[in-house]
């Protein structure tokens, strides 16, 4: 299966692990609860789905490579304690608490998480006299003497034995302990990972073109050359770094990420095009509805591998938009929330410690790994903001307006931000509809939109007539589909928010 699939199916193997009957007992008992092991090859998100599913079901993540662990940290060390039975004395030897089930009490302790998952990754990659520890942990959920705290899942993964000479193979007592589930790297999948983590367009435009190229691995004479999901995100996250410092990413540098040479030289001479296609159209001039005449003339006598980068340009910039308005929501909403408990109170006095609880909790819910990096942006700035509001009246109506006057402010920004992004969004649309019609390259344009969380929230509380139309007229995704797909073969590229409290 997909990644996306294996996600899911954790998710919800975890929501019915973790349901409780009438007397808070679990429905289903530890014994009963088999640990999911995950084989698939590497890079392709194994951890990161963890991360996902963690922070949408609300519970504690401890991860563990466990190829980094000795046979001493995983169970513990021996220590010699005695022990009386039948009335004579003896000494017993005992272990001392495995690291991995003490960062899980850790965990409990700090973040107050009593439901949780620990992960360990490469389990069929451990050394010879660690893998019996891994066998019983599997098959016992324990390490050593210590067990897995109740309300914490286990979940490992492994490569498969032609990625890694160093894969163990389990036994049939062990596979039938756990819920063995495969997995196989998708682009289409990853892409949408890719698109809400914000991995770098120009990289996400050539995967369009070649997506045949997102995961390969080949071994030949001169050794083994791959690409992997992995290798795509590092990529992207050095590429912004490097714009900012005005450092060129070429062939070399896109190669230690990339490690297969002709994929490399591939994307390096894109790359090139991408950002020459950049200045050659004049996007931002496009989002602010300035195109000259020779813009559409050379657009429409381009080739499609061109049009469709223009088009990915075009959803780039469009992007940096639809994220700004959702970071401002996720602000509004937060702060809405507090002020509606704030009134609620009914108590001018009560702002400060209500701002500095507020703050704790936002503070804990990040450290417990619950948002992605744009929501930790989001959330600090609003804790921050929240406490450095001074409340000077005693009277309650008029700490309430002092209260809310920062997020009067955010709402205010919040429409400007919204209407400044759907007047680009209908440049956009007169550009393609001026240049491409309702050709492929609109297909491609509409899916892209419809696809990306941020932009598909942005329009379910902005109408866009246009994208409606064509949304609906050329029915996207299936159309898509069949364009990449004949594109391939022909080798073309060698809340509104309430303020009235």
């Amino acid at each position: 299966m997909n990644i996306k699939r294996a996600k899911e199916e954790i998710k919800n193997t975890v929501r019915a692990y973790l349901m409780k009957d009438e007397d808070g007992r679990y429905v289903i008992p530890a014994i009963r609860q088999r640990p999911m092991l995950l084989i698939g090859p590497p890079g392709i998100g194994k951890t990161q789905i963890m991360e996902q599913i963690a922070r949408e079901c609300r519970i504690g993540l401890v991860s563990y490579n466990i190829t980094h662990h000795t046979r001493s940290s995983a169970v513990g060390l021996p220590m010699i304690m005695e022990k009386e039975f039948d009335g004579e004395k003896y000494s017993v030897t005992e272990y001392t608490m495995s690291e991995i089930i003490a960062s899980v009490y850790q965990k409990i302790e700090e973040l107050g998480l009593k439901e949780g998952i620990l992960f360990i990754d490469e389990i069929n990659c451990v050394s010879e006299t660690l893998a019996p520890t891994m066998l019983q942990f599997l098959q016992c959920k324990t390490f050593g003497n210590q067990k897995i705290p109740e309300g914490w899942l286990i979940v490992a993964a492994g490569n498969p034995p032609e990625y890694n000479k160093s894969v163990r193979e389990f036994d049939m007592v062990t596979l039938d302990r756990v819920r063995n589930i495969y997995i196989e790297a998708d682009y289409n999948v990853w892409k949408e990972y890719a698109r809400s983590s914000h991995v770098s367009n120009a990289l996400l435009s050539y995967l369009e073109l070649r997506p045949q190229n997102f995961y390969r691995v080949e071994t030949d004479v001169d050794g083994m050359e791959f690409v992997t999901a992995r290798g795509w995100e590092d990529l992207s996250s050095l590429m912004k770094v490097y714009e900012k410092m005005d450092i060129p990413v070429d062939e070399d540098i896109i190669y230690e990420f990339l490690q297969h040479r002709d994929i490399a030289k591939d994307v390096s001479a894109y790359l090139d095009l991408y950002e020459k296609y950049q200045d050659d159209y004049g996007i931002s001039d496009i989002l602010n509805g300035d195109v000259s005449s020779e813009t559409y003339e050379r657009a429409f006598k381009a080739s499609f591998d061109e049009r469709l980068s223009v088009v990915n340009l075009l959803i780039s910039g469009l992007g940096v938009m639809f994220a700004d308005v959702r970071k401002k929501h996720i602000i509004a909403d937060r702060w809405y929330g507090f002020l509606k408990d704030y009134k609620e109170n009914n108590d001018a006095g009560s702002y400060h410690k209500m701002a500095e609880d507020f703050s704790k909790k936002i503070k804990t819910e990040i450290k417990a790994g619950f948002y992605n990096d744009d929501e930790i942006k989001a959330y600090e700035w609003l804790a921050d903001a929240v406490q450095r509001t001074e409340i000077r009246s005693e009277i309650f109506d008029e700490a309430f307006k002092e209260a809310k006057a920062g997020f009067d402010k955010v709402c205010d920004e919040l429409e400007e931000l919204e209407e400044k992004t759907h007047i680009s969004l209908e440049h956009a649309f007169d550009f393609m509809e001026n240049a491409f019609h309702d050709g492929q390259e609109m297909v491609v344009f509409v899916t892209e939109l419809t696809m990306n969380s941020e932009s598909a929230a942005f329009l379910s509380e902005n109408t866009c007539e246009r994208y409606l139309k064509y949304n609906e007229q050329l029915m996207v995704g299936s159309r898509k589909a069949a364009i990449m797909s004949q594109l391939n073969k022909d080798d073309i590229y060698g809340d509104e928010h309430i303020r009235d409290f």
